[in-house]
């Protein structure tokens, strides 16, 4: 037993430096590229390391640093493509500046948010990417500025007068998904989202909102905001087209929204574009290979993740100065799935209960 946990025990940089015959020191001089060291000396060292299957211990490493070669993450949720791929390039630009990203998801609760980031603070993280629950003034930010933590916040932000901050432009994306619906003829249109995400439903609805009353006074344009998950928000999407509403488009504020209305219609018998026109904010495949393909706003995902590990790693070198709030444009994509509205939902067989 004794044996089999010896020979499990990993290496370290004092077995290292015996089989070498040379100090721990001369080893961790080796190991950071220092010349100085005798060319025998560091070649001994090498080819010890090879032997033993040597690896830096990063955690132990660090413990000599104020801060540890780690970023962590923090995404509302892991399910949608957005943070899904968010995380896999904040991962790979950690990675080329020789940082190792740890991501966690909040399960959008601002009180895990919360501790995840207490965890994070004691392993003395160089810095967070943060995606909060609501936006920038939530429970999370407020505990990184108290402790003095390096971070940069994205997504469902606007501004902050601590942390700099990185967003898709929401509030220009939905004024021209505004422009292309009203330029088709659409004089009814709902927005359906999620409450939850207030600083994001609040520019993207606000967009598209000004935009359309601008082009058109007249305009009608009806708003549903379900609290917390999409189960709701389908419920009242189900008693908003029971009362007998029709409107000719419709325009998700996010993601699981978009699914939600397309599953509504098809349940009813509607099909985009011809009975009612649908656009999505976010884009997924399925929106892509399915028929008709879903209009979308295509957010900068890389554009996003590499401003908000350039701005992380300027503070982490120890630039100061005001925050900054960057906005990224964003992709407006007409598919099939929009039209010209015509008479209006098809009747027969199609208001089914």
């Amino acid at each position: 037993m004794a044996h089999r946990e010896a020979r499990q025990r990993r290496p370290s940089i004092h077995d290292v430096a015996s089989r070498a015959g040379v100090s721990a020191a001369t080893v961790s001089k080796v190991m950071a590229g220092v010349t100085t060291v005798k060319p025998e000396n560091a070649q001994r060292v090498f080819d010890a390391i090879e032997q033993l299957g040597y690896r830096v211990d990063p955690l132990a490493s660090d413990m000599r640093r104020a801060k540890r070669r780690i970023i962590g993450a923090i995404m509302p949720e892991f399910e949608s493509e957005f943070f899904g791929q968010m995380v896999t390039q904040l991962e790979s630009l950690a990675e080329q500046r020789g940082y190792t990203l740890v991501a966690a998801s909040s399960r959008e609760s601002e009180e895990r948010e919360k501790e995840i980031l207490a965890r994070m603070h004691d392993w003395r993280v160089a810095g967070v990417v943060l995606a909060p629950v609501r936006n920038e003034h939530g429970p999370a930010a407020a505990f990184m500025k108290a402790n003095g933590m390096t971070g940069v916040l994205i997504d469902r932000v606007l501004s902050d007068d601590a942390f700099d901050t990185v967003s898709a432009d929401s509030a220009a994306a939905s004024a021209e998904v505004a422009r292309m619906l009203v330029g088709k003829g659409h004089r009814h249109v709902l927005v359906i989202g999620l409450a939850e995400q207030a600083a994001t439903v609040r520019a993207r609805l606000d967009g598209f909102r000004s935009q359309a009353l601008a082009l058109d006074p007249s305009i009608r344009i009806d708003v549903i905001l379900s609290e917390v998950s999409v189960e709701p928000l389908r419920a009242s999407l189900r008693d908003y087209f029971g009362r007998g509403e029709r409107p000719t488009a419709v325009y998700s504020l996010l993601l699981k929204g978009t699914l939600v209305a397309l599953s509504e219609f098809r349940r009813r018998g509607w099909h985009c574009p011809n009975d009612i026109s649908l656009v999505g904010f976010d884009d997924a495949e399925w929106m892509q290979v399915t028929w008709p393909a879903i209009a979308a706003v295509v957010q900068p995902v890389r554009q996003i993740a590499i401003e908000a590990m350039n701005l992380l790693f300027r503070r982490i070198e120890g630039e100061e100065g005001q925050p900054t709030a960057r906005l990224e444009p964003c992709q407006v994509l007409m598919r099939e799935s929009v039209g010209s509205p015509g008479n209006g939902p098809h009747s027969g067989g199609g208001d089914r209960q």
